[in-house]
C-alpha cells in the first residue's frame, strides 16, 4: 500500500470517527486547526488499528507524537510496510 492509498484510507477513517472534520490537510496541526485531544487521538488510533490491521504501542497513544495528520500517516505506513 503506498502513501496516497494510506491517506485515502486515513481519510475516511478520520470522517467515520471525527464527521466534523469535512477536508483534512496532512500538514495542518491536528491540534490547533483540527482541535484534537488526547481522547480524540486515541479514538483515532483504535479505528486506525482496525481498519489497517495494525497495532500501536501505549507511548504511541500520546498526542505529543502527532502534530499532524501526516505524522499518523507515515506511522501507519511504517507499520504496514
Amino acid at each position: 500500500m503506498d502513501r496516497t492509498q494510506i491517506n485515502t484510507k486515513l481519510e475516511e477513517v478520520i470522517g467515520e470517527v471525527m464527521p466534523e472534520i469535512e477536508k483534512v490537510d496532512f500538514a495542518a496541526s491536528i491540534t490547533q486547526q483540527y482541535g484534537v485531544n488526547s481522547v480524540s487521538l486515541i479514538r483515532l488510533i483504535l479505528a486506525v488499528e482496525s481498519k489497517f490491521d495494525v497495532s500501536f504501542n501505549d507511548y504511541e497513544l500520546a498526542l505529543s507524537s502527532y502534530d499532524t495528520f501526516g505524522d499518523l500517516a507515515a506511522t501507519v505506513a511504517e507499520k504496514i510496510a
